[in-house]
């Protein structure tokens, strides 16, 4: 017999919210102080210089610049190069 029968015919339908990560400024690009740089669970991605790490794992840039991605320890780094004034 190749049917099922009884139970509830709402089994699917459900779907979490989408979380929105993933990184947001990409190398090169022009940051101000405050911006967010990566949305991450957890530290795929490390924090370099005038950078740190949010609550949530966001890095953000802590001063002016240009985003450089580059490799410490084999860990990926993104830093900011602070842009003479």
């Amino acid at each position: 017999m190749g049917r099922t029968r009884g139970g509830s015919g709402a089994k699917n339908g459900r779907d979490s919210n989408p979380k929105n990560l993933g990184v947001k400024r990409y190398g090169g690009e022009f940051v101000t102080a405050g911006s967010i740089i990566v949305k991450q669970r957890g530290t795929k991605f490390y924090p370099g210089d005038n950078v740190q790490k949010a609550g949530d794992d966001s890095l953000f840039a802590t001063a002016d610049g240009n985003v450089v991605y580059g490799e410490r320890m084999n860990h990926k780094v993104i830093s900011v190069t602070p842009v003479e004034a």
